[in-house]
């Protein structure tokens, strides 16, 4: 009995010696070089109004860093793109950027040639005291060889602009009711294209200031919106000079009264009031494009009105100011504007509200602050036109005491018509 116990005892070790060499060998794997490349790590935020979503926002004097996780690791190969410019190859990146926000993408490829990527956007703060310049209208959109702005906090310290490879030195500097601002000729150099631009100051430090637009087509960025029929309709933009001919709703027009490199002047045809299509052609044969609903076009709408229009622009209004700022008042239609106008006209006056604003209130008055006859003032909650009928009474009164103001608090003067 002892014996046969022994035996199976035996038997069981060996059982159990053969179960444990089994355990220990390595697990097989099944992934394969012609797996389709998937990005596991980290997650990238979904995109919002056609533009990828931040994923990473740190200061200047951090670096960009991020490890990304793929599958089938052993025979796919990551790269990091920013900007459209391979920076690095591998699973990980940590790279120093200057001040601005960058566009990332990263591209994962197999052996077997398949591939995967993702976008986001990288925002790099400036730190406290440091050059920093982004764009507040058009202006990032140049042309060689002209005077162009950059509107910005602590550019007394910039003496150059770094274009690409090339430098364009400070020529001035001032304030605006866009803010401060540096002037600089765009070199002529250039080729068409965007840039990454730096601010320099005197010791050779470079500060970001994110991307620049050089272009040698036409471009019309303001005055097409709207015109009265048989007005002179100024248009203006870059490169205006390159203009050969400008399709009025089928009407072509090739005679201007006057053409520069900013500037277009010609009369509209006779047109009745309504909506019609505008587009152009350029010396070059291409065709003009214009700066509409943030985007550039070769062909846009525009509307034939019977009203004049006094000013146009996006002009803040806040009476909390100090006397002398240009926001405290609107105050820019001449006096003289007024000695053409007929008694019983009405002024309309299209504004728009500043969000962050507490109220928003709108007055009419005189140069002399005195309330326009028959106004008061105006609260609103949004975007609106508020009408003054101009009588004798009230054209006298803006003659008399220096001329026409919008005063108030939250708000933007966009547009000042009369008809």
């Amino acid at each position: 009995m002892n014996k046969i116990y022994l035996k199976l005892m035996a038997v069981l070790m060996v059982m159990g010696m053969a179960c444990v060499s089994c355990s220990e060998e390595e697990p097989f794997s099944t992934i394969t070089p012609d797996d389709y490349p998937q990005i596991l790590d980290p997650v990238f935020p979904d995109w919002s109004n056609g533009e990828p979503a931040v994923i990473s926002q740190i200061s200047r004097d951090a670096n960009f860093k991020m490890k990304l996780t793929v599958t089938p690791s052993d025979y796919t190969e990551v790269t990091w793109m920013i900007d459209g410019v391979e920076v690095q190859k591998g699973d990980t990146i940590n790279i120093s950027l200057e001040a601005g926000t960058y566009r990332l993408k990263v591209v994962a490829t197999t052996t077997a040639g398949a591939s995967t990527s993702r976008e986001a956007q990288i925002v790099v703060s400036p730190l406290q005291g440091e050059p920093w310049s982004e764009a507040v209208g058009l202006e990032r959109i140049v042309a060689t060889g002209t005077t162009s702005r950059l509107y910005g906090t602590n550019l007394s310290l910039v003496k150059s602009i770094k274009i690409g490879d090339m430098t364009a030195d400070v020529t001035a500097s001032g304030s605006s009711e866009l803010g401060d601002y540096i002037e600089y000729v765009v070199p002529t150099d250039l080729t068409d294209g965007q840039y990454r631009i730096s601010l320099v100051d005197v010791d050779g430090n470079r500060f970001g200031a994110n991307l620049l637009t050089v272009t040698s087509s036409s471009l019309i960025t303001g005055g097409f919106e709207h015109i009265a029929a048989n007005s002179e309709w100024v248009m203006t933009g870059l490169n205006m000079d390159k203009i050969t001919s400008l399709d009025v709703n089928g009407t072509v027009v090739t005679d201007f009264l006057r053409k520069n490199a900013t500037e277009i002047a010609f009369t509209c045809p006779a047109m009745a009031d309504g909506e019609y299509l505008l587009k152009g052609t350029s010396s070059n044969g291409q065709e003009v494009k214009f700066y509409a609903g943030g985007e550039l076009v070769t062909e846009v709408s525009f509307a034939v009105v019977s009203e004049t229009i006094l000013w146009e622009g996006h002009h803040y209004v806040s009476w909390d100011y100090e006397d002398g700022n240009p926001n405290k008042t609107f105050s820019l239609i001449p006096l003289d504007a007024f000695n053409s106008i007929i008694a019983g006209s009405t002024l309309s006056i299209y504004y728009s509200v500043e969000p962050e604003a507490d109220y928003h209130q709108i007055r009419t008055t005189t140069v002399a602050w005195n309330d326009l006859p028959g106004t008061s003032v105006v609260e609103f909650q949004e975007d609106g036109m508020l009408e003054v009928v101009l009588t004798q009474e009230a054209l006298d009164k803006i003659k008399a005491e220096g001329g026409f103001l919008c005063v108030g608090h939250g708000y933007y003067v966009d547009r000042v018509s009369v008809k």
